[in-house]
C-alpha cells in the first residue's frame, strides 16, 4: 500500500469540516450586516415595514407574505417556483434586480460572500 497520498488525505480530513463551518456563517456578524436591510425589513417579528417581514423567510414562496403589496414580478417569481432557501437568497442578495427582474426592491445587493453568509445565518435564527 502506498502512503504517498496520506498527507493529502489528512489535509482534506481537516479542511472539509472547517469549510463547512465557514459556510454556516456568524449570526452576530450577520446582525451587523442586517442593519443595511433594517431600514425596510424586520426579522425579529412577523410584521411588514416598507419591505415584507423576513421572519420565517426560509421555505417561504416568494411574493406570498400576508398583507404585503409585492411587485407583479415578485408574485410571478413565486408562481414560477421561487422559494427562499440559502441558494436562492444568496443569488437574490448578490443582485436583486437580476434575480427577479422588475422587483421593486431598490437595494443594489451585497457583493461580499462572507457578508451574505453571515446575513443568512442571522436570518435563519428567525426561520425556525
Amino acid at each position: 500500500m502506498s502512503y504517498r497520498f496520506l498527507p493529502v488525505c489528512l489535509l482534506f480530513a481537516i479542511a472539509l469540516p472547517l469549510g463547512a463551518l465557514a459556510q454556516e456563517g456568524d449570526a452576530a456578524a450577520g446582525a451587523t450586516v442586517f442593519k443595511k436591510c433594517a431600514i425596510c425589513h424586520i426579522a425579529e417579528t412577523d410584521q411588514n415595514k416598507i419591505g415584507p417581514s423576513l421572519n420565517g423567510l426560509f421555505g417561504r414562496t416568494a411574493g406570498t407574505h400576508p398583507n404585503f403589496a409585492y411587485s407583479p414580478a415578485m408574485q410571478q417569481a413565486g408562481k414560477d417556483g421561487l422559494v427562499w432557501n440559502e441558494t436562492s437568497l444568496r443569488d437574490y442578495l448578490h443582485d436583486p434586480k437580476a434575480k427577479v427582474k422588475g422587483t421593486k426592491m431598490t437595494f443594489i445587493g451585497l457583493k461580499d460572500d462572507t457578508e451574505i453568509t453571515n446575513l443568512i445565518a442571522y436570518l435563519k435564527q428567525y426561520s425556525k
